[in-house]
């Protein structure tokens, strides 16, 4: 492929200099054009002062996953200027800021380098430090359209309503000017045009995942949250407040949503269970370190069959780790939330569609389960933006095997009436015909405290096939068949550069894209049948795996393909570390 047809521009500021926005702009204008882009913001873990990286690729054949180098960089970070370039490849662009000196034993032959008057440009137009500071980012956003010849028209409109009824918001097309005029005298390699034109704009939309997921709350009739804010889920409540307060709101436009601020992840997730408990939707979100604090309410809900939701957007640990970065290592923590024998439903959303889907799906479940369901986003998924189709929804809420009145007695709260597995769940308030006690000590099917020892184990028996046998009903893997004795087994946000990688690979392994757990026992079969199984995942202990070695112990012929240094993954990478 002409390396035209497929470029990676990536941005090199200042954690905390508001360039994000900007950023952002010239991604969603070449998406509005009607060219299919992938972002990628990479921020550190401060509140600022250090590198921050993001990533727009143009690619004419539609790969949005990440590239391992860059095609044009704009460099604005003058303490790591010098090491940024070394990320552009051959033949490259680096435009930078002509305040910042480059002597010329630090530039690269093979590449091509683009001065922008950015603070000179600043200093002469507008006079408070203030206006400066933040209007040179839209300076730079106005040359950076005018050298990848970006309709100005449209990135304009989209700074108008980026901006609107802040306190600059009058300067901005000022701004926006001056750094396209600059910019009309240099020429770039590097361009958008009508031949990139893949989609039609007007039928997709450009969103991140943790948006997604909080609309997809929305539309599943959520209506309580307790969160404690950790990174990188917070912006996935802050998204539903938002919803929320647009939307939810009842006669004299009160709200009719509670969101509450816990004072940690253990008192959110209590809230939760509470809130499913006396019938209402509720979830929390939170990331690895949240998800460990949760566990013996994780399996209060289990024991007690209590439905609660749970949002884990992974990030890299253990321990704080890297708050920043991205992973899918918090698995066999989540599978087996909780001390003693549980199991809980884990979701895997590969796409910002699914994150929408599986959110709403995620409250049917456990409701129809009367059980925890989590699900498995990540920083990658959760907070990048991704072209998508539009989402779909259907009015119609599954609440399980739930009871507003009984006319049979006694009522017994676990007790397996139909062979399914499944106990009918009255809520509090409505009949004392339908009073309980629900219990986290031991109990039998009547709900009654017990320590019998065969009460208990017929208990554990039953939760267990309650699992298994919906195993079959929760989201089912994906496969995709040529008849090749060699498989490829992926998950999650994996999904962005799967049909790069396919193509890399000649299409010459069969695919299959786990969803849920636990598993389905087609997939046991399924895997079978090849004499290679080769698991993509990204974390150090080939956590899934294990799982699926845990659940199907005859499978044989598993291979793990393990990236875990924090980063997105790209094609490139998972090339280099392909098994012979």
């Amino acid at each position: 492929m002409d390396k035209s047809d497929d470029f990676v521009v990536r941005f090199a500021t200042v954690n905390g200099s508001g360039t994000a926005s900007a950023n952002a702009i010239i991604a969603k204008s070449i998406f509005r054009m009607g060219i299919s882009v992938g972002s990628k913001n990479r921020i550190p873990s401060n509140i600022q002062g250090m590198p921050t990286y993001y990533d727009i690729r143009v690619s004419s054949s539609g790969w949005r996953g990440p590239c391992d180098s860059v095609s044009l960089l704009l460099a604005l970070n003058r303490l790591s200027l010098q090491d940024d370039q070394k990320k552009v490849r051959t033949g490259g662009v680096v435009v930078y800021d002509d305040a910042a000196f480059l002597a010329p034993e630090h530039r690269r032959s093979e590449l091509s380098y683009i001065p922008i008057p950015l603070t000179r440009l600043a200093q002469k137009h507008f006079g408070k430090v203030k206006q400066r500071m933040t209007l040179q980012n839209v300076i730079y956003v106005g040359f950076m359209v005018s050298l990848l010849q970006i309709d100005p028209a449209v990135a304009l409109a989209l700074i108008d309503q980026r901006y609107s009824g802040k306190e600059l918001a009058p300067l901005n097309c000022q701004a926006f000017e001056i750094g396209y005029d600059a910019g009309r005298s240099h020429s770039c390699p590097f361009v958008v045009s009508a031949q990139q034109r893949s989609i039609d704009c007007t039928k997709k939309i450009f969103v991140d995942g943790n948006y997604a997921a909080a609309l997809g709350c929305l539309y599943a009739g959520a209506t309580v949250v307790g969160w404690y804010p950790i990174t990188p889920s917070t912006s996935l409540v802050e998204n539903f407040k938002g919803l929320c307060d647009r939307y939810r709101r009842g006669k004299d436009d009160k709200k009719t949503a509670a969101i509450i601020q816990c004072e940690d992840e253990i008192c959110a997730i209590g809230v939760v269970i509470g809130a499913q408990w006396m019938g209402a939707r509720a979830f929390t979100a939170t990331s690895g370190p949240g998800l460990s604090l949760m566990n013996e309410f994780l399996g209060y809900a289990y024991y007690s069959e209590t439905p609660a939701v749970l949002f884990d957007v992974q990030r890299a640990g253990p321990s704080t780790g890297l708050p920043t970065n991205t992973q899918q290592a918090d698995l066999t923590l989540a599978a087996f939330a909780s001390h003693g024998d549980t199991k809980q439903v884990l979701l895997f959303p590969g796409t910002v569609k699914e994150c929408f889907s599986m959110a709403v799906e995620a409250f049917d479940i456990a409701e129809r389960l009367q059980t925890p369901v989590i699900v498995m986003s990540d920083l990658n998924l959760g907070m990048n933006s991704y072209v998508s189709d539009p989402f779909e929804w259907e009015q119609a809420f599954d609440r399980g095997k739930r009871l507003e009145s009984v006319d049979y007695q006694p009522y017994h709260r676990y007790e397996d009436r139909d062979g399914d597995h499944i106990p009918y769940r009255s809520l509090p308030g409505i009949d004392p015909k339908l009073a309980f006690f629900t219990r986290g000590s031991g109990h039998d099917k009547f709900g009654r405290y017990t320590e019998d020892p065969q009460a208990y184990q017929d208990l554990m028996e039953r939760l267990d096939a309650k699992l298994t046998k919906a195993s079959a009903n929760l989201p089912a893997p994906e496969h995709k068949h040529r008849g090749s004795k060699d498989c490829l087994v992926y998950f999650g946000s994996t999904e962005e550069i799967i049909a790069e990688l396919d193509a890399s690979l000649d299409n010459k392994f069969d695919l299959v894209r786990i969803r849920s757990f636990p598993f389905p026992r087609s997939l046991e079969k399924r895997l079978q049948q090849y004499r290679r199984v080769i698991v993509l995942e990204q974390n150090r202990d080939a956590q899934m795996a294990r799982l699926v070695l845990g659940e199907f112990k005859g499978l044989s012929g598993v291979e793990t393909l393990n990236c875990y240094d924090g980063e997105e993954l790209s094609c490139e990478k998972v090339l280099k570390l392909w098994p012979e």
